[in-house]
């Protein structure tokens, strides 16, 4: 059985260490996990937490509209290919039309770019590194035509 649902930031520490910050010494922790306007979005398959995705009010200068920042979206590998970062992505695309946003983006690792691609965010710029973790982009998604 797969339940997705909000949940909390410190629900999510676990995977961003897990996941994100395996052998980095870098913070699991973000600045902006606890601000009322974010929210932690959480897939669950047979009660174990598999996929985890953060949204924060953080806005680039390069989206004019109103705008949510994707952060530390990150499955256990023995759970990926099912589905469950797209389930993910649409639970919070509702959430955000909701909150009247256009725009979703992110920071993608290079390895996850094709998945973004898949789930309809396109690239905006160049790629850049991210000290100790490595290749990413800046990739947003279009969801104002959903809002009306």
């Amino acid at each position: 059985m797969v339940l997705v649902k909000k949940i909390t930031a410190k629900d999510t520490y676990f995977l961003r260490k897990e996941v994100l910050r395996k052998g980095i010494d870098l913070p699991f922790m973000f600045e902006g996990d606890l601000d009322s306007n974010s929210f932690h979005v959480g897939v669950y398959e047979n009660d174990e937490l598999v996929c985890i995705g953060t949204f924060m009010n953080n806005c680039i200068e390069e989206l004019e509209e109103e705008q949510y920042q994707l952060r530390g979206m990150a499955t256990l590998p023995k759970s990926r290919s099912k589905g469950f970062g797209k389930v993910l992505l649409n639970f919070a695309t509702k959430e955000l039309i909701k909150q009247k946003i256009n725009y979703i983006w992110c920071n993608a690792r290079e390895i996850a770019v094709e998945f973004y691609k898949k789930n309809g965010f396109k690239i905006i710029g160049d790629q850049f590194l991210v000290k100790k973790v490595g290749i990413h982009y800046k990739m947003y998604k279009s969801i104002k035509n959903e809002n009306n």
